[in-house]
């Protein structure tokens, strides 16, 4: 059996203070025992899993979301404190107290339970069951603190050691990055060396190309010169040595481009008079010398 024991002040008198314990087997929705005292007198009642069935129906409420709102009034204890209120009324005779919970809003508040308590025989028995189980609660507590301060010193001491790991893998991490640091100087410095080799040797290439492509526009440059001068060359000597030129007015070639001069010019020396055939006179000489040679033999 679960217990629990809430300390409460009825609205009706607030600096009063009772003790409230509720028992329960399994459920708070299965039913539910009350033990109410002030430490004179105490008062118990039980409160059945059909009766909590009944109120449920009775506020239209679910009856899960009621068993909830029983366990925040009667469990909770201070936590809930201001949310819930509790009204106690005796007779006088203290024989029987009228026990009701209910639930604060913002209009007002709605019941959520109430019952009959009876006096009980021997309330000091009571309070001594309260007192035993108020120190019951305490060792428990006790043992557990004692549990979690041994959980804690374990865990501080493996926070320890795993800082100590940390610390030295930190140291191993910056030796392996110094150690890499320095492995990547030595490789940049190397490919810096190789990129200047190859930068010079491409700008010698270059250079090269440059050179020969020189020389060569200077050869083109220098045929192309020569080709004109010997084209002015022969163009001069063709001028001068040309009969039919120096019929010409002096300003007959001034128009005329320099291939068309010299084709002109030869033309004009092919069908000058001044030039000697010699092949005719070869030919006629042969044939004198044949009608020679025909002549003597008739005779």
């Amino acid at each position: 059996m679960e217990k629990t024991l809430n300390r409460i002040h009825p609205v009706s008198d607030p600096e009063a203070t009772y003790f409230l314990q509720v028992s329960w087997e399994k459920d708070l929705g299965t039913g539910f025992g009350i033990l109410l005292s002030d430490g004179q007198c105490a008062w118990t009642g039980t409160v059945s899993e059909a009766e909590i069935s009944r109120e449920a129906a009775d506020m239209e409420m679910n009856r899960g979301k009621y068993v909830e709102e029983l366990k925040k009034a009667l469990i909770a204890g201070e936590e809930s404190a201001g949310k819930y209120n509790f009204a106690i009324s005796r007779d006088e005779e203290n024989m029987e107290c009228h026990f009701s919970y209910e639930r604060n809003l913002k209009d007002g508040s709605f019941r959520l339970g109430s019952l009959k308590l009876q006096k009980v025989s021997s309330p000091v028995e009571v309070v001594k069951e309260l007192i035993g189980y108020c120190l019951d609660c305490l060792g428990r507590l006790k043992a557990k603190n004692e549990h979690l301060q041994k959980e804690n010193e374990r865990l501080f001491s493996d926070w320890s050691d795993v800082e100590k790991r940390l610390e030295k893998c930190v140291e191993a991490k910056e030796e392996l990055e110094a150690d890499l640091y320095n492995r990547f100087i030595l490789v940049l410095n190397e490919k810096k060396a190789k990129i200047r080799n190859l930068q010079k040797l491409l700008n010698e290439a270059k250079e090269s190309a440059a050179d020969a492509k020189c020389t060569r526009s200077n050869f083109s440059l220098k045929r192309v010169v020569l080709n004109k001068s010997m084209i002015r060359d022969g163009l001069v000597f063709l001028h001068f040595s040309s009969p039919v030129h120096k019929s010409l007015p002096s300003d007959s070639f001034s128009h005329i481009p320099v291939r068309q001069q010299l084709v002109e010019q030869n033309y004009s020396l092919l069908g000058s008079p001044d030039v000697i055939d010699t092949a005719p006179r070869r030919k006629r000489r042969q044939r004198i010398a044949k009608h020679a040679g025909t002549g003597a033999k008739m005779a």
